[in-house]
């Protein structure tokens, strides 16, 4: 008979899954050993191994959790009857105010490639590339001259966008002189005039 599910089990796997990525965050992909990560969470070896039997089934709840949940706020986002300007400024914001709080399992999303099996990758870079794809979508209606075949710059704009998004964790801290919601503004005015210029 299948062991059923406790009524905490959620909320257990969700402490579980912030207790290793602040483990790996710290010690690497190869360091970190569960061990290590089952007395983060205060947990035997015994239950982590009943949530996750392996490293690297750990990294990749980890991070689908994280993709997951950025994909479902950009899509509660998105409002295509916004001008498509608008609309790339509230998708931008969307992603930095997803990030608050989830720099740990950023940083394991950023590094964790080589502790994953190829199904596991395949399964993530799926995830990550329709979170782009909206983003090149609004990029486009904004200037499709981005899309020319003969000179295809539209992926290339859109990796510079997510460059500066997903690399903010290495330097803004909340609190400081400027916010969330000031990078969201500088962030996007850049792609906005940046991409006037590219031809």
């Amino acid at each position: 008979m299948a062991r059923t599910r406790a009524a905490d089990f959620e909320e257990k796997q969700r402490g579980l899954l912030n207790d290793a990525a602040a483990v790996f965050a710290e010690q690497g992909m190869e360091k970190a050993s569960m061990s290590q990560i089952a007395a983060q969470a205060k947990v035997s070896k015994a239950l982590l191994y009943h949530y996750y039997p392996s490293k690297d089934a750990l990294i990749f709840a980890i991070i689908m959790t994280h993709l997951e949940e950025l994909d479902a706020a950009i899509e509660a986002a998105y409002d295509p009857a916004l001008p498509p300007p608008e609309l790339l400024r509230k998708l931008v914001g969307t992603v930095l105010e997803s990030y608050r709080g989830a720099d740990d399992q950023h940083k394991v999303q950023l590094n964790a490639t080589l502790a994953l099996n190829d199904a596991q990758k395949a399964e993530i870079t799926t995830l990550e590339r329709k979170i782009v794809r909206r983003f090149s979508c609004v990029l486009n209606e904004i200037n499709p001259d981005l899309a020319k075949p003969e000179r295809p710059l539209l992926m290339p704009v859109t990796m510079s966008l997510f460059a500066m998004l997903n690399w903010v964790y290495m330097w803004f801290r909340d609190g400081g002189r400027i916010s969330r919601d000031d990078y969201a503004d500088v962030a996007t005015t850049l792609i906005l005039e940046g991409i006037k210029a590219v031809r």
